[in-house]
Parts: structure tokens; sequence; C-alpha cells
């Protein structure tokens, strides 16, 4: 069916059969097996189990939740004032 090497905890297989035992898959993956799933023989992808304290780096940087930025000692109320001021400083 696979080939299996149990020295490193590998799975080997085609696409094809891969997604004919997708659930069989995961579940050998939550048991801690990587899978290495080949296209036309040639390596293309590699599911591996989370590993402790990776859950909350799955989220892209860009997608994660940030803190409003707060400017410390600034006298100028915004960013817009502060393009205001700064053209009223430049007029003639």
């Amino acid at each position: 069916m696979y080939k299996s090497s149990r020295l490193y905890k590998m799975l080997t297989m085609p696409l094809s059969e891969f997604r004919a035992n997708t659930s069989a898959m995961m579940d050998l993956v939550e048991q801690g097996e990587t899978v290495r799933i080949l296209r036309h023989g040639k390596p293309v992808a590699e599911l591996v189990p989370v590993r402790p304290g990776m859950a909350g780096q799955l989220v892209p940087s860009w997608k994660r939740p940030i803190e409003a930025v707060r400017y410390a000692g600034l006298s100028v109320p915004s960013g817009a004032a502060a393009v205001v001021d700064e053209r009223k400083a430049s007029l003639p």
C-alpha cells in the first residue's frame, strides 16, 4: 500500500493513494507520523504533525491582531493634524 520507514517515522505515497486514504493518513499524522506525498514519483509535499507551541505561529503575521500605536509625548493630536500644521507652516 505505501512505503514506511519506521526509523524516521515517515510514510511515502503517491498523491492518488493519499487522496483515497486521507482520513487514515491524518490519523497517522496526529499520532506523530510524517507523510511524504509523491506526484509522478517525485516528492511534492510533506504532511507533518504540529509541534507544541507552534499553534500560534500558524496564522500569518499579517493576519494576527495588532495593538494600536501609542505616541507618548506628542503635542499633535493626530497624524492628519500634523500634516495640516506642516502645510500651514510652509505657506508664504
